[in-house]
């Protein structure tokens, strides 16, 4: 360990586990493993700092171990790549072909610069942000301290576009070079690794007699009754129609159920989607493999060929089994798609809730999700 060193790029998940303890069942190191140092090495370059603090090498393996990385927040077209190649299981990092044509998209994709590259003058070095040190009593990864926040740093096009170049010409190179064996299997693995639940369900309550199963037919367009329950500020509290009670922000416009049995509640590029109890729960309820592979809410995200997801969730709450996850995707247009979704198994059906929007308004589509999943009572 000594040896190695504090470098998050020599410490791959299934590198560290390795030398963690005994106890610790780490998977094979292979190509996937390069392709970890990969990201890590774009977060760094970019971000201006590593995916982890490197005080001390027994302190980052211990990390690496333990949660996953930080959001790659100022990468800008490059964050689902980087977060893709940071996955913690190496069957869900893209495969060598994959990864390179998410590179040519991004350079064919990038702008020309404005000036020729002498044309800029030099930085001024400035001793104030150099190094940048992470320390292990700042708390890393998901969340933040309520420390002021830096601003973000602003790429110039020609800094971008050779950061492309060089990370298009270093994966010509591994798929050229290093060995390709297994790399045909990525894809099932990925599509047949179990997610793990946090309990064994209990038996599934009755189904209340007073939530009918939604009609085919679009109903007409207008809002919701107001519930008398208090909302959050800037919230109401809607008593639904198809027979739900969720909070929705104020001046959002109510659609009818469509044919896909969903409820939508719409502003500008914002759209909060519920679907109360469509699809029956067969056998035992599972709603993260439902939501993983069956429901057609994330059709889009399974179809796209540049998505990645994370932050999936299962937790059992009474007799309430919930799953939650984080979902990004290119749509047809062309406009970076971020979902949060939640699904619950109620009375022998999955209900649904999901918040799309931009994937620069995160922010808003989190506390809208927030405040809808908290609030959500079927049967209302």
């Amino acid at each position: 360990m000594a040896v190695v060193g504090a470098v998050t790029e020599r410490w791959a998940p299934e590198q560290a586990r390795t030398v963690a303890g005994p106890w610790q069942i780490a998977a094979p190191v292979g190509p996937a493993t390069d392709l970890w140092a990969l990201g890590a090495l774009l977060y760094r370059a970019v971000q201006g700092h590593p995916p982890y603090p490197e005080d001390s090498a027994a302190e980052l393996v211990e990390m690496v171990c333990a949660e996953p990385p930080a959001f790659a927040e100022e990468c800008g077209p490059l964050r689902p790549v980087v977060e893709s190649l940071l996955r913690q299981d190496p069957t869900e990092r893209p495969d060598f072909e994959e990864l390179r044509g998410w590179l040519r998209s991004l350079v064919r994709s990038a702008p020309e610069p404005d000036a020729a590259p002498g044309a800029l003058p030099p930085a001024e070095p400035d001793p104030a942000r150099l190094p940048a040190v992470r320390r292990r009593g700042d708390l890393h990864g998901r969340h933040r301290n309520p420390a002021p926040r830096r601003g973000p740093r602003r790429l110039g096009p020609v800094l971008l576009a050779g950061v492309l170049a060089l990370t298009a010409g270093a994966v010509a190179y591994a798929v050229l070079f290093l060995p390709r064996a297994g790399e045909g299997q990525d894809r099932d693995a990925v599509s047949q690794a179990p997610v793990a639940k946090t309990e064994t369900p209990s038996p599934q309550a009755p189904r209340s007699p007073s939530a009918p199963a939604p009609s085919g037919t679009p109903g007409p367009s207008q809002p919701a009754p107001q519930a008398p329950a208090s909302a959050p500020p800037g919230y109401t509290v809607q008593q639904d129609p198809e027979h739900f009670e969720i909070a929705v922000p104020q001046g959002w416009e109510r659609r009818g159920m469509n044919e896909a049995g969903q409820v939508r509640y719409t502003d500008g590029q914002y759209v909060l989607i519920v679907v109360p109890g469509r699809d029956k729960v067969e056998g035992s309820p599972d709603p993260a493999t439902y939501q993983k592979d069956k429901e057609p809410e994330l059709a889009p995200y399974r179809s796209s060929t540049w998505a990645s997801g994370g932050d999936v969730k299962t937790t059992k709450v009474g007799q309430q089994l919930r799953a939650t996850g984080r979902y990004t995707w290119i749509d047809g247009t062309g406009r970076s798609v971020v979902a949060r979704n939640f699904v619950v198994a109620l009375g022998g059906s999955y209900h649904v809730v999901m918040v799309t929007g931009p994937q620069d308004g995160e922010g808003k589509v989190t506390e809208v999700f927030e405040k809808a999943t908290g609030s959500y009572k079927s049967g209302g």
